[in-house]
């Protein structure tokens, strides 16, 4: 359904630290920063692009967005979560656990704040 994510930050370097580690984890490779200073990560299909803002304000994040990322298992999403806070990413939320989800489903998810205050999620679906 999506062709890419596009987030703002005012500190790429710092932000490439963040995301090189959590998105490491999940088996992307590192992101690549353009001609113009954007940062540039491919998955499966998938971007994520970094950049400071076209029209020259900070970037802030945007209250009750989450980005999530898929993972492969719990112990993948706990990694996801460890990388993350060890490099620049702060927690945020419940502790990483399962959570109950409408339908009977349950998930296993985790929560930070990238270096830029953009909410994001680590994400595996245990049953349902």
């Amino acid at each position: 359904m999506f062709s890419h994510i596009t987030i703002g930050a005012n500190d790429i370097a710092a932000t490439k630290t963040f995301y090189d580690a959590i998105l490491g984890v999940l088996g992307a490779p590192e992101g690549v920063i353009d001609e113009k200073g954007r940062l540039i990560y491919v998955h499966d299909g998938g971007r994520l692009l970094i950049t400071k803002p076209l029209d020259g304000n900070p970037a802030s994040h945007g209250n009750g967005i989450t980005i999530g990322f898929l993972a492969s298992s719990t112990d993948m999403v706990d990694a996801w979560h460890a990388a993350g806070v060890a490099n620049g990413g702060t927690p945020c939320e419940d502790p990483p656990g399962i959570r109950q989800a409408t339908g009977g489903r349950e998930l296993y998810l985790a929560y930070l704040r990238d270096p830029a205050g953009n909410k994001t999620c680590g994400f595996f679906k245990v049953s349902g």
